[in-house]
């Protein structure tokens, strides 16, 4: 029997690294990605890191630690086709990998060694190949024999490091992890656990499971597996879609309704697309409010049908919007569709079923609305994405 091994590929500094590459001018200088002025840091480079910056940064707050930093906006586009190169890369060293997100990956590498050499051999292997693929982008390599760990080991010598954690390694690393590591422990629950003198992992096992499952429910079994080492989670290759969705930070705060539902319209164009493309139809829609105070709200609905219309979306993302009463000014507005599950469709119409006026205009108003989508879609495949412009969002701006 072979011993299992995962390997967790983690790019390092993954936008901001492709940026350096792309424009020699931001290399070895403080690049922050993410905006100008306004929004969050998606990522920054290692010589930004060095003045305590990091991902999910307020701008202003990454501004005030290096205002000598270059500030960037992300290239959405270009990240997605890099991430497509580097998970063809992957494709060459286990049939089973899955990503977790456009930067990191898991691959199950188990039985491979006759084939590609040890866990260690592959590592080093698959991390050259990406460097030479990707034209100079780097990625650090966790081995681990489970997922969670194989995501810490990871982050233990980046940049463009290597580390493996060995069966016979890991009952002594577990020891001494401290439970911070470990993913899914958030702040309250560290908080919580520091309240009782907990601080490793060899902290968390000293006590009985029934304390923890007790106490702090699933996150308490969770958190007393991790500590034990017992991670059952298999790589998936494939994970399905549980949402689409679009979301900008304003260049100004703002609370006019009208302005609003202009961001909505492009968030449904965009949100409709992306699901056109992927043949999903959802029935529940969302729109997410952050406030100036950074204050957030979500307000959703269910559809009686599924759907991928944008104007479909974007007319029910307004009927939530005028639900909220704007005691403050909006910093950040999205938009999110949901409920791909065909089995949620609850008014399917027999052979024998009659539809009402009513219902026969919705059918044809959605069908006509489908119809210009699909003709609008070919349009900007073909000619790019402002080849045609709703009237809504058209001005001299």
């Amino acid at each position: 029997m072979h011993e299992k091994y995962i390997l967790h590929v983690d790019m390092d500094a993954f936008f901001a690294s492709i940026e350096q590459r792309d424009n020699p001018e931001y290399r070895n200088k403080p690049l922050i990605v993410g905006g100008r002025t306004r929004g969050v840091v998606s990522t920054c480079s290692y010589e930004a890191r060095k003045f305590g910056i990091r991902s999910a940064m307020p701008i202003f707050e990454a501004k005030r630690r290096c205002p000598h930093g270059i500030f960037i906006s992300p290239r959405g586009k270009v990240y997605h086709e890099v991430s497509k190169e580097i998970h063809a890369v992957l494709q060459n060293y286990s049939p089973l990998v899955e990503m977790a997100s456009i930067d990191e990956a898991y691959l199950d590498i188990t039985g491979l060694e006759n084939l590609l050499g040890s866990p260690l051999e592959i590592a080093r292997a698959l991390q050259q190949e990406v460097f030479i693929k990707t034209n100079g982008l780097t990625c650090s390599i966790g081995i681990a024999p489970i997922k969670f760990l194989a995501k810490i080991a990871s982050d233990e010598k980046k940049p463009h490091g290597i580390f493996m954690i060995s069966h016979a390694d890991m009952p002594s690393y577990l020891k001494e992890l401290s439970i911070a590591k470990i993913p899914g422990v958030g702040k309250k629950f560290l908080e919580e656990l520091k309240k009782l003198g907990i601080k490793k992992c060899a902290d968390v096992i000293g006590l009985e499971k029934t304390f923890w499952e007790q106490k702090f429910g699933k996150a308490g079994i969770m958190l007393y597996e991790r500590a034990s080492g017992i991670d059952e989670r298999e790589v998936q290759p494939f994970t399905e879609r549980k949402s689409e969705s679009a979301e900008t930070t304003l260049a100004e705060n703002i609370t006019d309704k009208a302005v609003l539902k202009k961001w909505l319209l492009v968030h449904a164009e965009r949100v409709g697309t992306g699901l056109r493309k992927q043949n999903l139809k959802g029935r529940t829609i969302s729109i997410k409010i952050k406030f100036a105070d950074f204050k957030q709200i979500t307000r959703q609905l269910t559809l009686d049908k599924q759907t991928n219309a944008t104007d479909t979306i974007y007319q029910n993302a307004c009927l939530l919007l005028d639900e909220i009463v704007l005691t403050k000014s909006v910093r950040l507005i999205g938009l999110g569709v949901s409920g791909f599950d065909e089995l949620t469709e609850n008014k399917q119409l027999s052979l024998f079923s009659v539809l009402d006026d009513k219902e026969e205009a919705k059918e044809y108003i959605e069908e006509k609305r489908n119809h210009l989508d699909a003709t609008l879609d070919i349009l900007r495949e073909k000619y790019g994405k402002t080849a045609v412009i709703r009237g809504k969002l058209f001005s001299k701006e």
